[in-house]
């Protein structure tokens, strides 16, 4: 039996239609095992009228950068901003994702564009009572020249069995950082006891920063 052969003059415009593709088109075909190139293409409906893109114009979501900075050291009184004894976490067990913030006097300068999740907590004592101490995130649409407060916390001390006691703060903020050059931050304590000390340390995080990049700008 003879069996009809398809020749391009027979297979004219608009004549392969949804109909005579078969289901497995797609899962039939060899997988792609790791993630597509930036030049790889695929096909979408553009309002009815198919089009091709490269995968660099879809890609997206996923935590890109998620970086954390602590004081290192303790340091007694206010700080605007706290500018000494800054590292980036480095204990054993402690990770990254991505470019890492960096820090000149204070001022942070974040690696790529995109929104940020700021998170800041601070660790105080004193051997006294305080009535508040007040920890603040601060941003700069103009490389520093100035500085507006973005998010602010504050708490105190009330002294229990005469020595030294502690408490903790947490203020958070999202940031759109849409300039690495111009788009800043920074962190700021106000204790109303000049004696207040902010626990700083080394080896573990007790006085840090931690910055999330959840998306595009």
């Amino acid at each position: 039996m003879a069996i009809d052969k398809i020749t391009t003059p027979a297979v004219t415009d608009d004549s392969v239609t949804a109909a005579k593709i078969n289901n497995d088109i797609i899962s039939g075909t060899t997988a792609l095992t790791s993630e597509p190139a930036d030049t790889d293409e695929f096909l979408v409906s553009d309002a009815g009228t198919l089009k091709r893109i490269d995968y660099s114009l879809i890609k997206g979501g996923g935590i890109t950068v998620a970086d954390q900075w602590r004081v290192s050291a303790d340091f007694t009184g206010a700080a605007s901003p706290i500018s000494s004894n800054l590292e980036r976490v480095d204990t054993s067990g402690q990770g990254t994702i991505g470019s890492a913030m960096t820090v000149s006097s204070g001022v942070f300068t974040f690696p790529a564009t995109g929104i940020y999740k700021i998170e800041f907590i601070s660790q105080f004592t004193i051997n006294d009572n305080t009535r508040y101490y007040i920890n603040y995130i601060e941003s700069s649409r103009n490389n520093g020249s100035s500085w507006t407060q973005i998010s602010e916390n504050a708490s105190y001390i009330q002294q229990t069995d005469s020595n030294f006691t502690p408490q903790s703060l947490y203020t958070c903020s999202l940031f759109d950082c849409a300039d690495t050059s111009n788009h800043k931050v920074r962190f700021r304590v106000l204790p109303v006891n000049t004696n207040t000390t902010t626990y700083g340390n080394t080896a573990h995080n007790e006085t840090f920063f931690t910055f999330i990049r959840l998306g595009d700008t």
